[in-house]
């Protein structure tokens, strides 16, 4: 059974996440977890009020949480009632990164599902603060859905990689267990002005075709200057449906994620994005 987290706060982005998720794992035994944590909103909004009067505004908003949380927990039943999905709700008065790690630890989490924009939806963003941050620092793997992605199957996958390190297992298990579901074809995606492979490199891509062994696999290897642009008209012109990378030390997406935003470096992601964090779990 997976475990997913699916952070949320209530705004079409996210709902349009929810539903991506509920049709994604469709062919998965699934324990969702629905978590909105609220602390940020009472602090925003309690300033300048004695604590007697905190106390009560807290309740407020937990109440105002739970109610929404419920109401969501309702439409799910209507919208996707997967005999496979058990869909569970929880409010936290946290922050969101403490709260979701901390939760990602509790329950061993599989995998966190969330859009790459919030209430907020800054346009000239890719993504919104708080997707930024869970992408950085969330021990698990997370899948960004864009605003108003509409489901398809994600039967092209483009992984880039430089088979620099050996990927875990677990994510790779994860990777494998998804892509079997629909059959999908992974793209990997050398981009180097080098061919050939160092001893190392050949390791590694012998281990990941190894983990992934069921599965069809097609390795390129493609000279560019600009990788975030070859990225990008590589999804477009292989119509790719699924955007995998690894967040690993001195990683190209690492270099990406802890720019002072992704978007200066004009990666605008059209197609959900999986970045598998690489971590022994």
């Amino acid at each position: 059974m997976k475990i997913i987290l699916i952070p949320t706060d209530f705004s079409s982005n996210a709902m349009n996440a929810i539903n991506y998720a509920v049709k994604f794992f469709k062919y998965q035994r699934c324990e969702m977890y629905f978590m909105h944590a609220y602390a940020d909103e009472v602090y925003s909004e309690s300033s300048d009020m004695d604590t007697a009067d905190f106390g009560v505004f807290k309740d407020e908003v937990e109440k105002k949480v739970d109610g929404a949380l419920n109401k969501l927990l309702g439409e799910l039943k209507i919208l996707s009632p997967n005999p496979r999905h058990q869909y569970k709700t929880l409010s936290v008065f946290g922050s969101l990164i403490d709260s979701a790690n901390d939760f990602v630890d509790d329950k061993n989490i599989d995998i966190v599902v969330m859009g790459t924009k919030g209430e907020t939806d800054d346009q000239k963003l890719t993504f919104g603060s708080h997707t930024l941050q869970v992408l950085k620092y969330v021990q698990c793997p997370v899948l960004a859905i864009p605003a108003n992605f509409e489901y398809v199957k994600p039967k092209k996958i483009l992984f880039p990689t430089d088979y620099m390190v050996p990927y875990k297992r677990r994510e790779l298990k994860l990777l494998c267990d998804l892509a079997c579901s629909y059959r999908s074809e992974i793209h990997f995606l050398y981009l180097s002005n080098f061919e050939k492979l160092a001893r190392r490199q050949e390791d590694n891509k012998m281990f990941l075709e190894g983990s992934l062994q069921d599965l069809t696999l097609m390795f390129e290897i493609v000279d560019s200057e600009d990788r975030t642009d070859t990225i990008k008209k590589y999804i477009e012109i292989n119509d790719i449906q699924l955007l995998v990378m690894v967040n690993s030390r001195h990683s190209f997406l690492e270099s990406m994620l802890h720019q002072s935003t992704i978007d200066q470096l004009g990666l605008a992601i059209k197609v959900p994005f999986l970045v598998m964090q690489n971590l022994v779990r």
